[in-house]
């Protein structure tokens, strides 16, 4: 058996293959040696009969080490790195996440840009081995892009935060990963204690105010939190879009008695001043694309 010295950890044996962390994760999972608790990977029986184990340190916890042998296992010897991916290939390794969302963080993040004619390359997102595309039936541009892209630390930082996000209802923080991290996925951010603060750094009130602030930020639609509307008496709401004079509110469905009042009196506010609103439920926080979507587009805003 392998002294302990002798083991990788798993982000180091893909850095022996030559391949992404999450790709190898990925495959060790189909594989049946891995799989997910919680937000932590954990060794199964069968992992651990391939030699698998745990180590500690301070600084990253528990994380999965492997025997250096590992390397020419037939199976583990035979995955062979994807050259390029989409959006919709990082779903594999952001489950939470749609093709969408992930195309709008990289945008966030300025490696692209949405035009008419699709998602365009930036001069940054070229720096990072992004190559724009053609869809050969729509003509519809895209970008596609190394498989690394999915373990850069800036990158995981910010699919992972809004995956945790829309997997708990809650902010958390992004952790800082080192380049020689024993294990990318070891450890889950901290979440950020009783406050929920989205990506444009807007604090909010509850888990669906956070989903939605994240989706107006993302689809780069200018928005205020907690918007006076035009009335003398004090009624605010949730959000307000300047472009298209629009109100949206998030309707939780355990508010308390006086939060439902207000939000019924804005309501009666919004008919009688003929205001353009939304109002977006508990039950639509799964489906924001669809919902807003087809909200904004009948007041005029393609998103």
């Amino acid at each position: 058996m392998a002294r302990e010295a002798e083991k990788l950890s798993t982000s180091a044996l893909a850095r022996k293959l030559e391949i992404p962390a999450k790709q190898l994760f990925a495959s060790l999972q189909d594989f049946g040696w891995v799989r997910r608790h919680e937000d932590n990977w954990v060794l199964t029986p069968h992992g651990e009969f391939e030699g698998g184990s745990y180590q500690h340190s301070k600084r990253y916890g528990r994380y999965i080490v492997w025997p250096e042998s590992l390397a020419q296992h037939k199976l583990v010897a035979g995955i062979e790195s994807d050259q390029r991916i989409t959006a919709r290939g990082m779903v594999r390794y952001y489950p939470q996440l749609h093709p969408r969302q992930i195309n709008r963080a990289l945008a966030e993040l300025g490696l692209q840009q949405h035009s008419i004619l699709g998602w365009e390359l930036t001069q940054l997102g070229k720096s990072l081995g992004g190559q724009q595309q053609e869809s050969n039936s729509s003509g519809a541009f895209y970008v596609n892009w190394p498989h690394e892209l999915v373990d850069h630390p800036v990158v995981h930082r910010e699919l992972s935060a809004q995956a945790a996000q829309l997997a708990c209802g809650k902010a958390k923080e992004p952790s800082e990963q080192s380049a020689e991290a024993p294990d990318l996925f070891s450890q889950p951010a901290a979440p950020v204690a009783s406050e929920l603060r989205a990506i444009d750094g807007h604090v909010l009130d509850s888990p669906l105010q956070l989903q939605v602030c994240n989706w107006l930020y993302l689809a780069q639609l200018a928005h205020a939190h907690r918007r006076q509307l035009p009335t003398e008496e004090e009624s605010v709401a949730d959000f307000y879009l300047p472009e298209g004079s629009i109100y949206i509110d998030c309707w939780e469905g355990q508010d308390t008695a006086s939060t439902l009042a207000a939000r019924l009196r804005r309501r009666e506010l919004y008919g009688q001043l003929k205001l353009r609103h939304l109002e977006i439920n508990a039950a639509d926080a799964d489906r924001l694309d669809e919902v807003l979507g087809r909200g904004l587009l009948a007041f005029g805003i393609r998103r």
